[in-house]
């Protein structure tokens, strides 16, 4: 069954699994003695103070949870449904085990099980901790490699909070486990550092982003004074006010001067807020990507408002200089797009894709 596993987890998941049904019917028919010898492992044996013990750590079972090898649970449920029962040295099944190592996918079979999940959720283990206990507690670092900021990562810990809440019986979501602690004052006290830390790196941010705003502000809101080719003395209006070249230079500069301004309010507002933990969950994700999307606008804007003033000057004199310069112009845009693309990407997903994560999908456990 390991082996089984391992191909599994190096990418020769269809032949594994073909192994894995011709394998597992034959278990099947075996009594329920047997199959629980199967799946327990080898033990091992531990001695304490209290006494000697024997554990089994390598069941495959709970190993397959916690790697997240959702396509190998599914062959063994299909097969053995009661294996959704099974408990590991700690208490916790599969189910309890997906939620502790925040694996989605295989936490989404409950919703296929029917009034089964109402039944398993509020397993407790050895400690007295259902399943909103276990999803309360902080996860390790290496779970967050592909989340960038630890806002995100705050944002990511409620969303699985808020899921499993929903989830689990309501009246078992103020029980306490062996030391005293409801899911909530155990999420608080678990994830007290990360919220802080959120706070500080939301803050740094906007400050930064907002220093950039507030630049580009000033800049074409100057600008917008000074137009290209001055004006006319004696009736103070623009001398290439009839050049579509210029009327493209004020419209991108009043565009660049609105977004700029609207991302210096945004990025405000986010340093003036209370950073609490449900403000994580989409008030500061979704006021970050539109600040980063306004900042992003008036930065383009403000290129071509650039661009537009050489061809209002240069057009129909040496038309090399102005083609030059936009080719030249467009660098930072494409260099602000390259510095930020993971960020900005990351901040979208989690201000308007995140409300998917747990979205039921096409049954994978029974047809």
């Amino acid at each position: 069954m390991s082996v089984l596993l391992n191909l599994c987890s190096i990418g020769k998941e269809r032949e594994a699994l073909q192994l894995l049904r011709i394998i597992w019917r034959k278990i099947a028919k075996m009594s329920k003695t047997d199959i629980d010898d199967i799946t327990r492992g080898t033990g091992v044996t531990h001695t304490t103070k209290e006494g000697t013990t024997i554990k089994h750590p390598s069941r495959v079972l709970f190993l397959t949870a916690k790697k997240g090898n959702t396509p190998f649970i599914i062959e063994l449920i299909r097969l053995y449904p009661d294996i959704i029962w099974k408990q590991d040295d700690k208490k916790k099944t599969i189910f309890h085990l997906a939620v502790k190592r925040r694996q989605v996918k295989t936490y989404k079979l409950l919703y296929e099980i029917g009034p089964m999940k109402d039944l398993i959720t509020p397993i407790k283990d050895e400690k007295g901790n259902n399943m909103l206990h276990m999803v309360a507690k902080s996860v390790k670092q290496n779970r967050f490699q592909n989340v960038s900021g630890v806002a995100f990562q705050m944002q990511s810990e409620l969303l699985w909070f808020q899921e499993v809440e929903k989830m689990i019986p309501p009246n078992y979501r103020e029980r306490k486990n062996k030391d005293g602690k409801t899911p909530q004052d155990l999420f608080t006290k678990t994830h007290a550092d990360l919220l802080k830390d959120g706070g500080e790196w939301m803050k740094n941010t906007a400050s930064q982003c907002m220093v950039v705003a507030t630049l580009i502000a000033t800049i074409v809101f100057a600008a917008a004074f000074t137009l290209p080719g001055g004006y006319n003395d004696n009736t103070g209006l623009p001398f290439f006010r009839k050049e579509p070249c210029l009327i493209i230079f004020v419209i991108a500069d009043v565009v660049s001067l609105v977004c700029s301004s609207t991302s210096v309010l945004i990025f405000l507002s986010i340093l003036t807020s209370r950073y609490a933990e449900r403000d994580f969950l989409e008030s500061l994700p979704r006021k970050l990507v539109n600040g980063i999307t306004t900042l992003f606008l008036s930065i383009v804007t403000m290129m071509i408002s650039f661009c537009a003033s050489f061809f209002v000057l240069y057009n129909k004199k040496v038309e090399w200089v102005p083609i030059t310069i936009t080719g030249l112009a467009g660098i930072p845009v494409i260099l602000y797009v390259t510095l930020q693309h993971d960020l900005f990407r990351d901040v979208f997903k989690s201000a308007y894709q995140t409300r998917y994560l747990f979205k039921r999908n096409k049954r994978v456990l029974y047809y």
